[in-house]
């Protein structure tokens, strides 16, 4: 079986937004990572000007896992 490169898929807004997804995104087994960009020597400072993290995967599921997210903030959660 061939392995894709994991591209980056989105930025995360929040833990919340980035918990909610990776429970999706497990749920159907879509092959994910999510990248916190906290760093604790500067005390979560590039979170404030970066987002909370972000997500990537393989590039042929990058569009569904745009959709879900898509949803997921569709819905305020």
């Amino acid at each position: 079986m061939k392995h894709e490169a994991y591209i980056k898929v989105d930025i995360l807004e929040s833990e919340i937004e980035a918990q909610l997804l990776d429970s999706v995104l497990n749920e159907r087994s879509i092959p994910h990572h999510i990248q916190s960009y906290h760093d604790t020597a500067y005390n979560g400072l590039f979170q404030t000007q970066k987002g909370w993290g972000h997500v990537s995967c393989p590039g042929s599921w990058s569009d569904e896992i745009k959709a879900i997210l898509s949803e997921i903030r569709s819905t305020g959660a």
